[in-house]
Order: C-alpha cells, then sequence, then structure tokens
C-alpha cells in the first residue's frame, strides 16, 4: 500500500533569515527539503517586511522587492507583507520596525489542524511555545535557521538543521564560475560539513556533509546505500590555522570546503570555519 503524503505546512521569517546569515536563500530547495519525505505542500507562507515609504522614494527598491515577492510566488509560497513602521525614541532617534512574530504564530497554529510536519524557518526564540503548541497538536516540528539561533528553539525542535548543511538552499560567498558550474558533492566542488571523527594522536579525521536532499536524514552511517551524507577525509594541515583541533570532534561546527580526492577516496581541501553554535 502506498505511504499516505504528509501534509506539509512551511513558515519562514524572512527578515530573521536574511539578517542571521540566510541571505540569499532558495526557496524552491527549501520547498524541496520540506516536502523530502513523500510531503505535499499544503500551507507555504513568507512573512516578508516591505516599506511603503521606501518604495515611494527609492523605484529600484520597489521593482526588486515586487520580482523578488514575484519569484516566491511562482515556487508556490503565499507572500504576507509586514509594513514597515517607523517611531521615534526618546532620544528623538527614528527606529523602523516590522515585527511578523505574532502572525507567523497564530497561522501555524490554526493551520495546523491540517498539517502533519511544519518546517518553522527561523532563529528566534520567541517561537519556543509555538513549537510546544504545535507538537501538542500532533504535529512535528523542525527549524531550519543559520546564525543567531536561539538554544531554546533548537531544543525544542522536533529537529534542527543549519540551513548551511542543506545543499543548495545558500549559494557559497565568492564563488567562480567554475564553481557554479559543478554540482554539490562532484569532485572539485564546494560543500559544507561538520567533523564528526578526529584522531588527535595522528591529526586526521573525517567531515561528513550531507550530498543530497533525503527523507533518510537520521542515516548518518555513510556506508549504507540509503545515507544521504558522504563524508571526506581531513587532515590537520588542512585546518584553518585559527581553529585549535582540541576542540575536534565538534558537531557544531559548520565547515566549509572542497572536494578533492585519491586512491583512498573524497579528501577535503581548503577548509574554512563557516560559523559556530
Amino acid at each position: 500500500m502506498d505511504k499516505r503524503m504528509e501534509r506539509v505546512g512551511v513558515y519562514v521569517d524572512a527578515s530573521n533569515i536574511g539578517y542571521s546569515g540566510g541571505f540569499g536563500l532558495q526557496y524552491d530547495v527549501l520547498r524541496e527539503f520540506a516536502c523530502r519525505d513523500n510531503g505535499m505542500a499544503m500551507r507555504l507562507n513568507v512573512y516578508i517586511a516591505f516599506d511603503d515609504e521606501e518604495a515611494k522614494r527609492n523605484p529600484d527598491y520597489n521593482r526588486k522587492a515586487r520580482s523578488f515577492h514575484a519569484v516566491l510566488r511562482d515556487y508556490g509560497y503565499k507572500v504576507i507583507e509586514k509594513r514597515v513602521k517607523r517611531f521615534r525614541d526618546d532620544m528623538g532617534n527614528i527606529h523602523t520596525k516590522a515585527n511578523a512574530d505574532l502572525d507567523m504564530a497564530v497561522d501555524a497554529l490554526m493551520q495546523s489542524e491540517r498539517l502533519d510536519y511544519v518546517l518553522m524557518v527561523t532563529g528566534d526564540g520567541d517561537f519556543v511555545q509555538v513549537v510546544r503548541a504545535l507538537q501538542g497538536r500532533g504535529c512535528r516540528v523542525e527549524v531550519v535557521a543559520f546564525q543567531n539561533v536561539s538554544s531554546d528553539l533548537r531544543k525544542e525542535a522536533d529537529y534542527f538543521t543549519s540551513g548551511y548543511l542543506i545543499p543548495n538552499l545558500l549559494r557559497f560567498e565568492n564563488a567562480d564560475n567554475d564553481d557554479n558550474e559543478l554540482q554539490w558533492g562532484e569532485e572539485g566542488s564546494l560543500v559544507r560539513g561538520v567533523c564528526y571523527m578526529w584522531n588527535h594522536d595522528k591529526g586526521f579525521g573525517f567531515l561528513r556533509f550531507m550530498k543530497r536532499i533525503s527523507n533518510n536524514m537520521w542515516v548518518l552511517d555513510s556506508r549504507r546505500d540509503d545515507s544521504p551524507y558522504e563524508t571526506a577525509f581531513l587532515h590537520y594541515s588542512q585546518l584553518p590555522t585559527n581553529l585549535d583541533p582540541y576542540y575536534l570532534p565538534n558537531r557544531e561546527q559548520i565547515f566549509e570546503f572542497r572536494l578533492g580526492s585519491n586512491e583512498r577516496g573524497l579528501q577535503a581541501t581548503d577548509v574554512k570555519a563557516v560559523y559556530h553554535y
């Protein structure tokens, strides 16, 4: 008997993600990731700030914003625009605010009765209680974020995935044309992963990276055929100079590296420390 399609809801706090390492997020890849386990997208909501005053003053801002919103709709997302509000503090300084937290929380809770799985794309700790409420309604709740992620939110979610580790979800900074022509996981390509094993006596270890989006994310052993992960050998000489190997292995440290190879398999070169949770 065929597996029942899982009803999926995705809720993206675009401002939070944009200011916390996720600028340039690829929303088509995000949808693929959310629906990876035979999922059917029931709700795809993006909460995004829009500045009416800036749009009137700056036609380029208005054009780019409207074009971006159109692309999101092409991918099947509902765009919820949060108007930027300005207020003056006691010192006379003008501040702007476009908080989407309440709308996003209410929508997720109201719509959860028809959902099996909810993906919250935010690092904001204010959503901890929302996650608990969704779980109380029977939903599995996962979180994807990049930087400045609340530790309480990570612990409360059924599963947390760093957006840096999802193949092609975020483009590489300073990538050249050759990098753009290579597929994530191919020899010579750039990938991101974590160090799951390190031999302090011999000065080497292994980095694990997600080669493809799969519903078997729990299958961490890359030797298994159903695992979406691959491993690459890491020698001490390839570590960033400012990183102390004493703290390895460390699944909280995200590395970016290039895939080379020899007769023994994949090797990590040009290794950079990207972010530490």
